[in-house]
């Protein structure tokens, strides 16, 4: 049977290097994407270029039917679905939690929590064996922002993160028993376009200083351990978080 993952989020950064690891490890990639359409066919194209499958695919993920959408397109595309990476998550400008407003709270869950929450309930329908699955394995792109809270800059992606990590803890304990393993990674500084959407591109130099390793994480180290969770050398491993954080 053809190995088929979907990558939500995956037109640039940390999706974007999973999705082109993946096809070279043999998986046909749905590359998911929001708005950027020829970021994602330029990924499409190189993995298509390498030998691989790829397909892009539009979505927004905070929105049921379009994740619906998403997942029944991979269906006819590629066949039964066997790895869900949830990885697209947003945040915005740096601010303290007294500066911000319910706009914004809404729009950093809707993504990042209830997003999550929809792509792993379609995965789950397709891979668990209580719904005539062959079983499969869900990865969920976190954040160390989970465990330290971001004060001053992002307190509310951190805190949709944490729903991330309860995400991961709980579905894995619903459907251990159903074939499907549910991991997670949490990526620390990573050298991504995401600093540029909170005002500071540079972030990463600012603050690599405080990372035990000294230096930013690449893209293509967190997609390493991401690829480990989906595979089958992770076959006893569920309910696991692995931080990608050089230390921190």
């Amino acid at each position: 049977m053809d190995q088929v993952m979907i990558i939500t989020g995956a037109s640039r950064g940390i999706g974007a290097a999973t999705a082109q690891l993946a096809a070279r490890q043999g998986y046909a990639v749905a590359v998911n994407y929001r708005h950027d359409q020829s970021a994602a066919e330029a990924v499409v194209r190189a993995i298509e270029a390498d030998g691989g499958r790829a397909l892009a695919v539009a979505a927004d993920i905070s929105v049921e039917a379009e994740v619906m959408q998403l997942f029944e397109t991979v269906d006819r595309a590629f066949g039964r679905l066997t790895v869900l990476v949830n990885n697209a998550g947003i945040l915005e400008r740096q601010m303290p939690v007294a500066q911000m407003d319910s706009g914004r709270l809404a729009r950093v869950f809707a993504v990042n929590v209830q997003g999550a929450f929809l792509c792993a309930r379609e995965a789950v329908r397709r891979m668990s064996t209580a719904h005539e699955g062959p079983g499969g394995a869900i990865v969920n792109v976190s954040s160390m922002a989970a465990r330290l809270g971001a004060p001053n800059e992002y307190v509310d992606y951190a805190a949709a993160k944490a729903a991330v990590d309860a995400l991961t803890t709980g579905l894995s304990k619903e459907v251990a028993a159903q074939g499907v393993r549910v991991n997670a990674v949490r990526p620390g500084v990573i050298r991504t376009d995401i600093h540029a959407s909170g005002g500071e591109p540079d972030r990463v130099e600012r603050v690599k200083a405080a990372v035990p390793m000294q230096r930013g994480g690449e893209p293509e180290e967190v997609a390493e351990a991401i690829l480990w969770l989906a595979s089958d050398k992770a076959s006893y491993v569920t309910g696991s978080f692995i931080d990608v954080a050089g230390g921190r």
